[in-house]
């Protein structure tokens, strides 16, 4: 554990600090008040231990200052005074405990384990993990009764996993917990600590991979199959209900179901069948059977029941009949997994997950004094369906937020009154209202200031000056980031992962799409045009290796981002994946925390790279090279279906006078003001795309030439009745001309179509623009 001890005595400090470390904390000293605060605002303790009499900011002013801002780990106050007055003043003050100098070693640190005890909700002296013991008292942990030869490195190790057992520890996280500011680490460090730790373990008889290496994001101590565990949780650490519930649900669906599998495999078994190649073979079936439950039952709380299962499963593999010796041991492993299926499956702690928001609509706070930009803001919000108010001061900026919480805030560090401070009203925020994204808006640019706001939980930093459609850009973008939404296809032969998957990733606003067979795999990808995939690697027909290379070896599919399920874990495995193009792996039992912490992440960088490589950033709709593509395909797919499809060209009227009359920067606003306009038009399922320049495409899959054209109408009566205002204050209005063709009877591609609705805009325009013509 990480304790902060702000003293100004230095003899103390090091005689303290000393017999601290030798009982295995961590500690970080500072010699005043305010360097105090500071390193309590830049790093996490469990513990703070105060003198009163303390320069630059005493104790007492320290503590309160503390619980103003909702810190809530333990304070010992240490001082000189013993009078009933100071006591009360230090207790008034916030302090859990109060201790008097001089003081010994011995009591501070006894006064130290209560305070903690107390602290993580009277956690037991003595916590039982397995076969690992952990005694705080003695700083020890004992291996089935023989205690580990622990460094004090090894041993905080070790209480951090055992205190939260199904936590996944980063490499940051750790050396944050673990080492104090004085003896910084790197990720070495860590994997050296944890290499040893695994030898010691191995010494004393215990397994090395009980610390587990999560791939890709830490480590964390193995979970109990058993779920036996002394240790009580407080709510945070206990699972969400909507995930506990889903999965008792499922499983409970499923379990006769499952009890009637594990006795059709023990019947065939004992039937004994000749030809495992044999597809239709009944212990072909059995066989697969067998691999399911290994993949799935840990899921569902019955660790030991997919081990039982995985044994059998080998069991039926091969070629030769099966002997007396082999049908007499999966007899006994099917009998001992239908007794694992009568208990009550163990429910592991997970990690409270956020579900997916409701829609409402977005509301941005602007505070700034500069309150003509401030009003440009406003309305170019408006213009994108964005509530927003501003606040010309920090001080109305609290009180507006008290009966207004945004779901964004952009702020200005500087303010005319000394008295206020951007920096302060950001402390706030991020003490009080951590949700809310913040963007800083500023002429300050200075690498401490940067360092400053990233430490307080900004989202972004902006220098000014930039243009409000840049700003709201970044401020949208920002909106849409904080929730994912998208398309994922999961391929899977086994129904219970399926359905474990929709119910653990619908709810987070996902659109999840199922198959459990590949052979319709392709007809689906092309359909749904999915953001991410989850496929197994044993499948029948096709494995996951094979998807991997076909769709990989398809330029559309390069960076669709893959997330397989295994029940293999050895480096060949792995190895043989990442060749064929996976971006990533889960090991059965699927995990609900792991998956969609992988799943996100995946999904976060997916989206980056899209919108870098597909998305116009003036406009915001698909680029050329995006909208063809998607335009093409959804011309194979009205071939295959028999359905018409239009294709239209649009371009604005005059653009050249705009950008000559009123300067580039007006007419890259109109582009981008027209980008919005067809994107709020069109359906989800049609393409909209800048072609170049002031030319538009749009693909509208499943319509008629007259419908396309009175929908291109409406669009153009809407365009031209509105009035752009833009930065500059100066009002005019824009037109557009359109062409539009239809498939299949204009063209059978993209290219004749394309030729069709380029002559069609030449009529238009030579017959005075501002029309469609089809």
């Amino acid at each position: 554990m990480k304790i902060l001890l702000v003293d100004d005595d230095q003899y103390l400090n090091q005689q303290l600090s000393k017999s601290l470390k030798a009982h295995n904390y961590v500690v970080d000293i500072a010699t005043d008040g305010e360097s105090g605060w500071n390193y309590i605002e830049s790093f996490e303790y469990s513990l703070v231990i105060l003198d009163i009499m303390l320069p630059k900011l005493n104790g007492i002013a320290l503590c309160r200052k503390l619980r103003s801002h909702n810190y809530q780990m333990p304070v010992l106050l240490l001082t000189a005074r013993d009078s009933c007055e100071d006591k009360v003043l230090g207790l008034d003050a916030g302090a859990d405990d109060y201790l008097v100098k001089p003081i010994r070693a011995e009591e501070l640190i006894a006064r130290m384990r209560a305070l903690l005890r107390r602290a993580t909700i009277s956690l037991p002296p003595v916590i039982h993990w397995g076969d690992l013991t952990l005694n705080p008292a003695k700083c020890e942990i004992s291996y089935q009764k023989s205690v580990l030869p622990l460094t004090p490195k090894e041993y905080g190790l070790m209480e951090l996993f055992i205190r939260s057992p199904y936590r996944v520890f980063s490499y940051d996280s750790i050396i944050e917990h673990l080492w104090s500011i004085e003896e910084p680490a790197a990720d070495n460090t860590v994997r050296a600590h944890i290499k040893s730790l695994r030898n010691k373990l191995k010494d004393a008889g215990g397994d090395p991979k009980l610390i587990e290496n999560v791939y890709g994001i830490g480590y964390r101590i193995k979970s109990l199959d058993d779920g036996s565990f002394s240790h009580q949780y407080s709510s945070l650490n206990r699972p969400p209900l909507s995930v506990d519930e889903t999965v008792t649900e499922i499983w409970a669906k499923i379990k006769d179901k499952t009890i009637a599998r594990v006795e059709s495999i023990q019947a065939i078994a004992m039937a004994n069948s000749q030809d495992l190649n044999d597809e239709n073979n009944p212990r072909q079936y059995a066989y697969i059977e067998a691999h399911k439950l290994a993949g799935s039952l840990g899921t569902f709380g019955y660790g030991r029941g997919s081990e039982i299962a995985r044994k059998i499963e080998y069991l039926l593999a091969g070629e030769q009949p099966l002997d007396t010796d082999k049908q007499t041991q999966i007899e006994k492993l099917t009998e001992d997994l239908l007794k694992e299926l009568k208990k009550t499956p163990a429910k592991p702690q997970i990690k409270e997950m956020k579900k997916h928001p409701k829609t409402t609509v977005q509301s941005l706070l602007i505070v700034d004094h500069d309150t003509i930009l401030g009003e440009q803001i406003i309305r170019e919000a408006h213009s994108r369906g964005l509530e927003a108010r501003l606040a010309p001061g920090v001080g109305i900026a609290r009180a507006m937020m008290v009966e207004y919480q945004p779901s964004i805030i952009l702020l200005e560090l500087n303010f005319p009154k000394p008295e206020e401070d951007g920096l302060m009203l950001l402390e706030d925020i991020a003490y009080h209202h951590p949700e809310i994204p913040v963007v800083i808006f500023s002429r300050r640019s200075s690498f401490i200031d940067r360092l400053t706001v990233c430490r307080l939980g900004s989202r972004a930093f902006l220098q000014k000056p930039m243009s409000s459609h840049q700003i709201v850009e970044i401020v949208t973008g920002i909106l849409n980031n904080n929730t994912i939404t998208g398309t994922i296809i999961a391929i899977n032969d086994d129904p219970q992962i399926l359905e474990l998957l929709e119910a653990l990733l619908c709810p987070l606003g996902l659109e999840v799409k199922t198959l459990n067979t590949p052979r319709k795999f392709w007809q689906v990808l092309e359909i749904s045009n999915p953001d991410l995939l989850i496929i197994d690697v044993e499948m029948p027909h096709y494995n996951g290796i094979d998807l991997c290379q076909v769709i990989r070896n398809e330029p559309r599919w390069r960076y669709l981002p893959i997330l397989v399920l295994t029940n293999h874990t050895d480096p060949e495995t792995r190895a043989e994946l990442f060749r064929a193009g996976a971006d990533d792996f889960i090991s059965k039992p699927v995990v609900g925390p792991e998956l969609i912490a992988r799943l996100f992440s995946r999904l976060h960088r997916s989206r980056l790279w899209r919108n870098i490589a597909e998305i116009d950033t003036l406009t915001g709709i698909e680029n050329r090279y995006k909208s063809t593509e998607d335009i093409n395909r959804l011309i194979r797919i009205a071939g295959r279906h028999k359905q018409p499809l239009c294709f239209a060209i649009l371009d604005l009227d005059n653009f050249k006078d705009i950008n000559d009359q009123y300067g580039h920067d007006t007419g890259d606003w109109v582009l981008h003001r027209f980008g919005e306009v067809l994107k709020k038009a069109f359906r989800q399922e049609d393409i909209v795309g800048r072609w170049g320049g002031e030319e538009f495409a749009v693909a509208m899959y499943g319509t008629y030439k007259q419908d396309a054209m009175k929908r291109l109408q409406k669009v153009l009566e809407e365009w031209r009745l509105e009035v752009l205002v833009p930065e500059d204050h100066i009002a005019f209005s824009v037109t557009f001309s359109g062409g539009v063709a239809q498939y299949p009877e204009d063209g059978h591609d993209l290219q004749l179509l394309y030729r069709v609705a380029d002559a069609n805009l030449d009529q238009a325009k030579q017959g005075g623009r501002n029309q469609i013509i089809g």
